[in-house]
């Protein structure tokens, strides 16, 4: 389980994804039924370490944070030129990295924390992604690696890789979920102030005009997280809408990166995710709730999206979202 998380400071690091795995990771909210977890910032010498952005830090810990971590995170660091990185990973640090992973542990990295574990050969034959700014350079200089630019976060056989700046906190709540639970992953989120889960991909932050504050699909977004058990068929929310079918379907994709079905069902499975480890209500009575009407549907969609069954996932997650003491 889930408890232990080191994170890795390289030179010219950045302190915004820096303070992703630090927001997500090293506050203790047991207080909001939230997990608490032991985490460390570290480096390979420890002392003071340059930022992208100009203020230098202070990193206490050295690399043996990393022997027993549950978790092992690379945040951001500069790069200079198309494919050329200012310093790099140090060797001590690609050999953490490899350590770490091949004794089991949890890899992630946060943007462009990707190239560290490139180098480590982590991403070899292993599917990835990295800030869509970066993304070319990452498949020039490891080809073995499979990067996929369109995507948010990827996780191949622990070893996850983010997109730029605030795709960071998806991995760590993604990871979070699959280690702790839906309700975990949801009480970070509701400190945080962020969705539990975005769809889409990054895509829809290249070049997309950003709609007018009237014009957002906000308030509509909310009413149906609210009405998960009603029909949300297109037809029924382009009325809703005051839109043409079409005009509501494309505007859809434009605002949230997925279509309409696709958003409703990964929703209604988040929902019955939580009611599966937060409830004693049966397979049938959450499907109905949720608004995949019979629990075959419902079956049906947590094979196909999440590898398991509704029983077998309550059987995991049941009671582990609790906070430690």
């Amino acid at each position: 389980m889930l408890r232990s998380v080191a994170a890795v400071v390289i030179p010219e690091v950045s302190p915004f994804e820096l303070g992703v795995v630090c927001e997500v990771f090293g506050i203790d909210r047991r207080d909001t039924g939230g997990p608490a977890f032991d985490l460390t910032v570290c480096t390979a010498e420890p002392g003071v370490v340059a930022t992208k952005v100009g203020p230098e830090m202070v990193v206490a810990h050295g690399l043996e944070a990393l022997h027993d971590a549950d978790l092992v995170v690379v945040p951001a660091y500069s790069l200079v030129g198309d494919d050329e990185r200012q310093g790099g990973a140090p060797p001590d640090v690609l050999e953490a990295l490899r350590a770490a992973h091949a004794r089991g542990a949890w890899v992630m990295s946060i943007c462009s924390g990707a190239f560290a574990l490139g180098e480590a050969g982590l991403l070899d034959g292993r599917r990835c992604t990295t800030h869509w700014m970066h993304a070319d350079a990452l498949a020039r200089r490891f080809p073995a690696a499979a990067v996929d630019p369109a995507v948010l976060y990827v996780d191949d056989e622990r070893v996850i890789t983010s997109a730029g700046t605030a795709a960071g906190i998806d991995a760590c709540l993604y990871l979070v979920r699959q280690e702790l639970g839906a309700a975990a992953a949801a009480a970070i989120a509701r400190r945080m102030v962020v969705p539990p889960h975005r769809d889409g991909g990054q895509a829809q932050y290249i070049e997309a005009p950003t709609p007018s504050e009237g014009d957002t699909l906000a308030p509509l977004l909310g009413w149906m997280l609210e009405n998960l058990g009603t029909e949300l068929g297109v037809p029924v929310l382009a009325s809703r809408a005051l839109m043409s079918e079409r005009t509501f379907a494309r505007r859809f994709k434009a605002e949230t990166g997925t279509t309409p079905a696709s958003w409703v069902t990964s929703r209604r499975l988040a929902r019955a995710q939580e009611l599966l480890e937060a409830t004693g209500a049966t397979v049938e009575e959450i499907a109905q709730e949720c608004g995949f009407g019979t629990s075959a549907v419902l079956r049906h969609h947590f094979a196909r999206a999440l590898g398991t069954s509704p029983q077998a996932y309550r059987r995991t997650f049941a009671g582990r979202a609790e906070p430690a003491s």
